[in-house]
């Protein structure tokens, strides 16, 4: 299963749309992620992140309810093993 997540922008580096990268919290953990997909993202912006790469951008409302959404999955109970 494939999963993007919401996290904050927090710092930007690099100048040119391939090798920008940004510094992202994801609820306090912080990773680094390729911007080369949506360049006009800034700090302060929520994006969704996949597999090292923004997505796409989304508003703080859109990211918390997304998160809410992961948090309720967390709390399911698991499959057990036969």
């Amino acid at each position: 299963m494939c999963l993007g997540v919401p996290g904050e922008i927090v710092e930007i580096s690099g100048d040119d749309q391939i090798s920008r990268t940004a510094r992202v919290s994801f609820d306090g953990v912080i990773r680094v992620v390729s911007l080369a997909g949506i360049p006009e993202a800034v700090v302060g912006d929520y994006v969704i992140v996949h597999a090292g790469f923004a997505l796409n951008r989304l508003d703080r409302a859109e990211a918390a309810r997304v998160m809410e959404l992961i948090d309720a999955l967390r709390a399911c109970p698991g499959e057990t093993q036969p």
